[in-house]
């Protein structure tokens, strides 16, 4: 079976260098995924969303779509959310939204991934617990508690992380990191970004 995929080269490199048995092929774009229609799934991974040409495939379309949702976007029954943030593409184990039948869990089985269901939810699970680590880290910068560099060798040491807050903050990009505590903060104030992460998103954009 053959598997579409558009992506950045890191994104890529996650997702296909731990499966190599896989017949992966890299699109320019999503946009371009109607040329390949006899494919057996897609993955479109780079932040663009191309929601009506994805409505002609007949296979399932899998987005990186942590902030918004499937009702957000309107998106068909064919259309599934997965998180291709950085350092999540190369897990063994991973969330979807979405209506996720037999099928679907055999393609994962295949591609060697353990898939959970998850509610059609902002940040799935995990992205949100790491947003909020991040979010407190960048707190506790702002109320002088330690450096950054300290920060992030005392939660490696301390709990295990294969990255300190900060270096994940900095994998994933704050930008989308902050996107997902805005849109979380609509409903819940827990999620409030910390205002030195505002700044460093703010000063990285201008």
């Amino acid at each position: 079976m053959q598997i579409v995929v558009s992506a950045t080269d890191e994104q890529w490199m996650e997702l296909t260098e731990p499966r190599p048995e896989i017949d992966w092929l890299r699109a320019d774009d999503a946009a371009s995924f109607y040329q390949y229609n006899q494919a057996g799934a897609f993955f479109s991974l780079k932040n663009e969303k191309v929601l009506p040409g994805f409505e002609s495939l007949l296979k399932p379309v899998f987005i990186n779509s942590v902030v918004q949702t499937l009702t957000d976007l309107q998106a068909a029954a064919h259309l599934y959310r997965i998180n291709g943030w950085a350092t999540f593409l190369d897990r063994p184990v991973w969330e979807i939204a979405g209506q996720a039948d037999e099928s679907i869990i055999s393609l994962f089985t295949t591609l060697n991934i353990r898939a959970y269901t998850v509610k059609d939810e902002p940040g799935f699970i995990s992205a949100r617990v790491i947003a909020m680590i991040i979010n407190e880290a960048f707190f506790a910068v702002e109320d002088q508690v330690s450096s950054k560099s300290e920060i992030d060798t005392a939660m490696k040491l301390g709990t295990n992380y294969p990255y300190g807050p900060f270096e994940w903050a900095e994998r994933i990009g704050c930008d989308q990191i902050l996107a997902l505590l805005q849109k979380l903060q609509v409903t819940d104030d827990r999620y409030k970004p910390a205002d030195l992460l505002i700044k460093e998103v703010t000063e990285i954009k201008t």
